[in-house]
């Protein structure tokens, strides 16, 4: 084959590049600005970065038709950019997106789960509870983007500082058995002084159930007897929370 001479060389590479910049799914601004979230992360910090472009850096990679950051656009509007509820959809349900397969499912439920965990338990024990608001934020992670019911104990100091968070019971979408021996067993281990009580809602809704207000009256009652009072119980939502004793039903 002979060589190109160099006006003809350099029309060439000129229309080779223009093809590219014109067929490309977006521009070199664009390249610079969404297609290199990682060096926006770099050059400016994690807080800078959109939702797309976060998820767009776990993806590493993106399909066929869609770069990273379109991909991580389509993740995000499976679920109209709720962060919370992308965080609850499951393996197969990610893998039914276009462009996601198993490896890139994987990693985002990774991510996702590690979200969930971000505040470990040693940084949480000894922080003292003043408010119903205190035991929403310790409670939030571990309960707030469940899809099924479960009940979580707290157990107190005499200063109400937090000495555990101990995971009850576990159920289905509705409901989940509480058993009041296990509650006050789990409190004693301990040696708490009092203790806080709460469980998730999926559905979001934040009313207290007629099975949840007996549950509560049992288990003052059981309180009461060994003296280790129950101080409140929380119902736990994404969104918000309801206190039995902010609300003075507790009894």
């Amino acid at each position: 084959m002979k060589a190109l001479p160099c006006e003809g060389l350099f029309y060439f590479c000129k229309i080779k590049t223009e093809y590219i910049m014109t067929t490309s799914n977006s521009s070199i601004k664009s390249w610079t600005q969404e297609e290199r979230p990682r060096e926006k992360l770099i050059e400016k910090g994690a807080a800078s970065l959109a939702d797309a472009e976060l998820i767009a850096i776990l993806l590493a990679t993106g399909s066929a038709e869609d770069s990273a950051v379109s991909l991580a656009r389509k993740i995000l509007g499976s679920t109209a950019g709720d962060l919370g509820a992308l965080s609850r959809i499951g393996f197969q349900d990610l893998c039914k997106i276009k462009g996601i397969g198993p490896a890139k499912a994987v990693t985002l439920l990774s991510a996702f789960e590690i979200g969930r965990r971000r505040r470990s338990l040693p940084t949480r024990q000894k922080q003292k509870i003043e408010s119903s608001k205190d035991v929403f934020e310790f409670f939030l992670q571990d309960l707030g983007d469940l899809e099924h019911e479960e009940f979580w104990l707290m157990n107190l100091n005499r200063s109400n500082q937090v000495i555990s968070l101990k995971r009850i019971s576990e159920g289905g979408w509705h409901s989940t058995i509480v058993d009041p021996k296990k509650v006050f067993s789990k409190a004693l281990e301990e040696k708490a002084s009092a203790i806080i009580v709460a469980h998730n809602h999926p559905s979001g809704n934040l009313s207290p159930s007629e099975e949840d207000k007996r549950i509560t009256r049992k288990l003052r009652r059981c309180g009461a007897d060994l003296e280790l009072p129950v101080l409140d119980h929380l119902i736990i939502t994404s969104h918000g929370y309801f206190s039995f004793a902010d609300e003075g039903i507790l009894d």
